[in-house]
Order: structure tokens, then C-alpha cells, then sequence
């Protein structure tokens, strides 16, 4: 339970390498892993579900720090970032250059919950809220995923390995929920986000995952004719 989840990354990562190109897998995935993981652990704090999801967390963070710097190491070259071009994004969120603005934003978010816990730990309120934004945030995994399969009409890049391991642990993870019963914070996100893996199934089956070939602007040309080229 506690480590399976966090070793799903870890063909994804190799298949990364090993193209040295992060083309087709959302690096907004770790940012939704990293968030709800670290607000997770502020949650068992003022509320103490099972502690296998408590190290479950922990080693989530580490692993999606290091798919995060495989990503950024070999970024695609239709990344904003890459040509200096201005996100669109406000403050450029999620869209840096260097991974040391990653790891500053990480930190702030962990002094500011501190702080917040320091403040508003005794009150159930608060804790329920942190728990909802944690395990929601975390529902929300796949979407980035799901658009990006829609933007470019192929599932290339990401692994299926990776896809299989969302359903077969999201599933586990669902069942799991409702037989422990944890708190309910856990079982309507787990519920949502099983079903957001599915959509991603069917996206496998319309699109299958051959090598993009959308091009919306003229900044996707080049890296449309390199992998028109491997």
C-alpha cells in the first residue's frame, strides 16, 4: 500500500532517460502529487488515518522530486520555458527554467502550512479543510494527463505501464477506502479519480500512441518533424 503507488513512476522515469525527452507526460502531475502529498501529511497531523498513507506520502514526495528533475533535464523543445517565451500561467506557475525554483516554492508551501497548523491545528475546521484540499487536489491528478492526450491526440510519451498502475491502484485504493473507512475526504476523491482513469482507458483505445502529430502554432514545428524523424 505504501510503496506501490510511488513505484508506478518508475518506468515512466526510465522511458524519459532513456529518449531524453519528457514529450507526453504533464510535468503538472508532480505538482499535483507534491502539493497534495505535502498538505497530506500536514492532514495526519490533526487527523490519524492509517500511518501506511502516511509513509505512502512521504515516499511520493521523493519520487515525484526525482521524476521532476528528469523532467525539467530533458524538457521538450516546445516547452515555454525552453525558448524564454512568457507563460501564460500567472508568475509563470509550474513553467520555470531552473529546478531550484521548484524546491523554493516546495518550501515556501511548507512554512506557510506550518504556520497555518501552528495557528488553526485545534480547530476541526481546519482540518477537515486541509484533508478536502489535500485528497481534492489529489483527485485531480489525471486531469492534466487526460488534457494533454486531448491536445495532441495520442497517449505518446506516456507509459502504459504508468496508465495501468493509475487504474489497478486507484481501484485498489477505492476499495480499500470504504472497507477501512477512512475518512470520507478519501473515499469521494478516490471515487472521482478512478473515474478520470478511465476516460484515460478510453483515450488509449481512440488515440492509441503513436507520435504526435499536432501542430497549433509554429513553435510545435520543430519538434513535429523530429519525432516524425525517429
Amino acid at each position: 500500500m505504501a510503496v506501490g503507488p510511488p513505484l508506478v513512476y518508475a518506468d515512466q522515469a526510465y522511458s524519459i532517460v532513456k529518449r531524453r525527452d519528457s514529450t507526453g507526460f504533464s510535468r503538472d502531475v508532480c505538482a499535483i502529487l507534491l502539493i497534495a502529498n505535502i498538505t497530506r501529511c500536514f492532514f495526519w497531523l490533526g487527523e490519524r488515518f492509517e500511518f501506511a498513507l502516511l509513509v505512502q506520502s512521504v515516499l511520493m514526495i521523493l519520487a515525484q522530486l526525482a521524476l521532476l528533475y528528469i523532467c525539467i533535464r530533458y524538457r521538450p523543445t516546445d516547452s515555454p520555458e525552453a525558448h524564454s517565451s512568457t507563460s501564460t500561467r500567472p508568475f509563470g506557475f509550474w513553467q520555470w527554467k531552473l529546478y531550484s525554483q521548484y524546491i523554493e516554492f516546495l518550501a515556501a508551501l511548507i512554512i506557510v502550512l506550518t504556520i497555518a497548523v501552528l495557528i488553526f491545528g485545534r480547530m476541526q475546521w481546519f482540518i477537515a479543510g486541509i484533508g478536502f484540499i489535500a485528497m481534492g487536489l489529489e483527485s485531480t491528478l489525471p486531469l492534466p494527463q487526460l488534457y494533454s492526450n486531448y491536445k495532441h491526440k495520442s497517449l505518446y510519451g506516456f507509459q502504459t505501464s504508468t496508465l495501468i498502475g493509475w487504474v489497478g491502484g486507484d481501484s485498489f485504493k477505492t476499495v480499500y477506502f470504504f472497507l477501512q473507512g477512512s475518512p470520507l475526504q478519501f473515499q469521494v476523491c478516490a471515487v472521482f479519480q478512478l473515474s478520470v482513469d478511465f476516460m484515460i482507458v478510453a483515450q488509449r483505445f481512440i488515440y492509441g500512441n503513436s507520435p504526435t502529430t499536432y501542430m497549433p502554432a509554429d513553435d510545435d514545428l520543430e519538434e513535429a518533424l523530429r519525432l516524425a524523424e525517429e
